[in-house]
């Protein structure tokens, strides 16, 4: 797999460089974010508990002090200690377009550049429930809440000629033909069609990206699946349910150890998306990667221009009806 020693590394007080996670104070986005603090970047990690994620920078705090001592005492490959970046929290919560417009607002007055944006954050497979803004709650913390914080953002982005990575997953592929978002999948079990509202969603990431890759050929746009990661609080949901929980758990536990990967292997697409030197808008955007960093194609109704161009269509309007002009 790919090693994040041999990506590039910033010196803050020369080369100022933002990025901005979602979700990223725990799972694959604190690894993200720990991997970009030691390769010098200004981290703006994004959530709604401020008491979890001030946990999480002081752990990912410590945490790369320890690494760069290993380091001095190693071969030699990874980062200084004196030129790490710095971590900042910022107050998202996904399920309220409102506070969605804040965070990015807050943002656009600390900043004048963001050169990398990772939409990491998401939920998955949980009981039917409709935000506040009237959307299914996965659609809208997976891809709803993202499309907006990122079109706000994206002057910005623009402005560095920036990257937009969006977390996406191999569930996207349950989508074998193209549904409206606005289906809800209102069904029973719901233990089955939680997984196509968790399609959907996936799968409008992945569109979404493709046509910001169109419409803005001087930002790159990547949408990645992280590998299998077992160990995540995605699968909190499962584990817990009565009874059947403690089966989901062993299920869990089966997969991961024959097919999954770590929390830090799952964070590696996303930063070879964000760093890697060697990618570029005229030769990779809209593209897709999986495990480790690995090139990829997503599925087929993910790659139609068309129903991405629908899906692109009914969410401006969508946000338009809301108040929120795109």
């Amino acid at each position: 797999m790919l090693d994040p020693r041999i990506l590039p590394y910033y010196n803050p007080a020369v080369n100022r460089k933002i990025a901005v996670v979602t979700g990223g104070n725990t799972g694959i986005g604190w690894y993200t974010v720990l991997h970009l603090y030691l390769h010098g970047f200004v981290v703006y990690i994004c959530g709604r508990n401020s008491h979890k994620i001030s946990k999480a920078i002081q752990e990912i705090l410590a945490e790369a002090k320890k690494r760069c001592h290993e380091d001095d005492n190693g071969p030699g490959l990874g980062p200084s200690i004196q030129r790490l970046g710095s971590l900042h929290y910022i107050h998202l919560d996904l399920t309220d377009l409102k506070c969605v417009e804040r965070a990015s607002l807050k943002i656009l007055k600390l900043e004048d550049h963001i050169d990398v944006l990772i939409n990491n954050a998401g939920i998955m497979a949980v009981p039917l429930e409709m935000t506040k803004d009237g959307f299914e709650v996965q659609l809208q913390t997976n891809y709803i809440s993202h499309f907006l914080f990122t079109m706000r953002l994206l002057p910005l982005l623009r402005h560095c000629h920036g990257r937009v990575i969006s977390l996406s997953s191999i569930g996207h592929h349950l989508e074998f033909m193209y549904w409206k978002l606005s289906k809800t999948w209102d069904y029973k079990p719901n233990m089955l069609f939680t997984w196509f509202r968790y399609a959907v969603s996936k799968t409008a990431l992945i569109q979404c990206t493709k046509m910001l890759a169109i419409k803005y050929p001087d930002v790159l746009c990547l949408s990645v699946h992280p590998g299998l990661v077992m160990n995540t609080n995605l699968f909190s949901y499962w584990t817990r349910l009565p009874i059947v929980g403690i089966f989901f758990w062993l299920l869990f536990q089966v997969v991961g150890f024959f097919f999954g990967v770590s929390n830090e292997q799952g964070s590696l697409a996303s930063l070879k998306c964000a760093l890697d030197p060697n990618l570029s808008v005229e030769k990779d955007n809209g593209k897709y990667f999986t495990t480790g960093g690995k090139e990829s194609k997503s599925s087929y109704v993910s790659n139609n221009v068309d129903e991405a161009a629908s899906t692109w269509i009914w969410t401006v309007h969508q946000l338009r009806d809301r108040g929120f002009e795109i």
